[in-house]
């Protein structure tokens, strides 16, 4: 049983970390399905490998992956995928080192907050979805 500093279960804590911690995930991959000519060429743009294919990813890793997650369903391996879409989208989508001014505050803050994210997700992993999930750990 997981315990808080007040001797209480941290179930309901984790139920709102797991939900607050994909709320972007889902809202921006919904974005990415209904919009998806936009996102191919979104991806187009960043430079991203098979930008179709890299637009089913994301929708696929934002919008089905969050989903699972929020509900707490194979959570431990799926916030470790996530976590490694996060750095991946970093990495291709956010890249600070190449830009000046404007641009490249916009980007840092976008990188830094994936990588803020990758922690999120990386104590999820360890944690689990606590006892309100489909995994009930």
């Amino acid at each position: 049983m997981r315990y808080n500093l007040f001797g209480q279960r941290n179930d309901g804590v984790l139920l709102v970390a797991r939900v607050l911690l994909v709320v972007l995930f889902i809202l921006f991959g919904w974005q990415k399905l209904t919009g998806f000519h936009a996102t191919v060429g979104y991806m187009t743009s960043v430079g991203a490998p098979a930008p179709a294919l890299s637009a089913v990813v994301a929708v696929v890793m934002e919008l089905f992956v969050g989903i699972l997650i929020a509900v707490g369903f194979y959570t431990r391996p799926l916030a470790l995928l996530l976590g490694l879409y996060a750095i991946g989208t970093a990495v291709i989508g956010h890249h600070f080192w190449n830009e000046t001014g404007m641009a490249q505050y916009g980007d840092m803050i976008n990188f830094y907050k994936n990588i803020s994210i990758l922690g999120g997700l990386l104590a999820l992993a360890v944690t689990g979805p606590g006892r309100f999930s489909i995994d009930r750990q």
